[in-house]
């Protein structure tokens, strides 16, 4: 069976993004153009805590959150980009760049595309166990980037109660929350509370540091 046909690429812009349109020749005949971006592949990672119950993720400022919606904040599955290395060595920098934990093994999930009719991005997903004595560092992401990370050490059953709620809404965190809860059901309560309110968002469960 005849597969579609890339006939012309021409770059529209060029930056932190790029954005190329393509003339594709499709697999029945007609010829498209379809515009598309690049900026590379991104390892995700959620480290949790299976003694305390816990995960870290990273509330953050985001444009198109707010762009889109009206308030720029984020909670978020640690993520970024890979830089000429292995997706778990990109994981394991971000964790400890944006939330300040040093990870050993990593859970490969899967490696999934981001936004397939617009993007080349593909992002690679893991889970990670941690203990207290692995937050070594301070987190927030590194200086001179202005990404405003704070570090959120929520609840896991507090996680479960918000994507059964659809109050998650980063895709990334709420695929890895949910393939935690398949891989180790023995973390969740069987009936998960009732989500947080607004005001308890930062609640964080008690751990050693």
């Amino acid at each position: 069976m005849p597969r579609p046909v890339i006939l012309e690429r021409s770059v529209l812009h060029a930056g932190y993004l790029t954005v190329e349109q393509l003339k594709v020749k499709m697999a029945d005949g007609p010829v498209v153009y379809r515009e598309i971006e690049h900026h590379g592949d991104a390892a995700v990672v959620l480290p949790y805590d299976s003694d305390q119950r816990c995960a870290l993720i990273a509330q953050l400022f985001r444009a198109p959150v707010l762009l889109a919606a009206g308030d720029g904040m984020s909670d978020e599955a640690c993520a970024g980009m890979i830089e000429c290395e292995q997706a778990c060595t990109a994981a394991r920098r971000e964790a400890y760049e944006e939330l300040g934990v040093a990870l050993r093994g990593l859970e490969f999930v899967a490696r999934v595309w981001a936004s397939p009719g617009v993007s080349t991005e593909r992002q690679s997903l893991f889970l990670a166990p941690y203990r207290p004595g692995d937050r070594t560092g301070k987190g927030g992401g590194v200086a001179g980037e202005h990404e405003g990370v704070t570090v959120v050490e929520r609840p896991l059953a507090d996680l479960a109660a918000r994507a059964d709620a659809g109050r998650i809404t980063d895709a990334k965190l709420l695929i890895l929350v949910q393939t935690l809860r398949l891989r180790r059901p023995d973390l969740f309560p069987s009936e998960p509370p009732e989500t947080a309110a607004p005001a308890d968002r930062r609640a964080h469960c008690a751990t050693a540091h």
